[in-house]
């Protein structure tokens, strides 16, 4: 199971990732195996030092009991204290922000989510990426065939 946030890669340039583990309860890790989860809108934040994604979507478990976490709650990322201070002091700069790109399990079972610091893209810039991989897969093509 794997959740890609792909509108991420197309708004924004990617300058540094990170891969970070999630404060999850039993039904959300359920949910998210059975391929519930959702982090088109979600964007991460710092609180009191610590760092949070908000926004991120993971379905209700339909055989948890009465005790179901909201679905859209806040959910604490787990980094090392030194990667959580040189966010902390990147994200001070005008433009730069922190969304998640990719949610997936590792191969110990572990939910993890990347989540890269950005800068947006302006207009010219998308049009360009759009330019560039048309181009790649033009020149793909032509190798192909001969």
């Amino acid at each position: 199971m794997q959740v890609v946030n792909r509108k991420a890669l197309h708004q924004y340039e990617v300058l540094e990732r990170y891969v970070a583990g999630l404060v999850l309860e039993g039904a959300e890790v359920k949910s998210l195996r059975a391929g519930g989860g959702q982090i088109q809108d979600a964007f991460c934040v710092f609180r009191e030092g610590e760092l949070y994604v908000v926004n991120m979507y993971i379905a209700p478990y339909e055989r948890a009991g009465y005790a179901q976490p909201p679905a859209r709650r806040m959910r604490k990322l787990l980094l090392r204290a030194e990667e959580l201070r040189r966010l902390q002091g990147k994200l001070t700069q005008k433009g730069l922000t922190l969304v998640p790109l990719r949610l997936f399990f590792n191969e110990r079972g572990w939910a993890k989510l990347e989540i890269a610091l950005v800068r947006g893209k302006t207009q010219y810039d998308r049009r360009r990426s759009i330019q560039d991989r048309e181009e790649k897969r033009r020149l793909e093509r032509l190798r192909k065939r001969f």
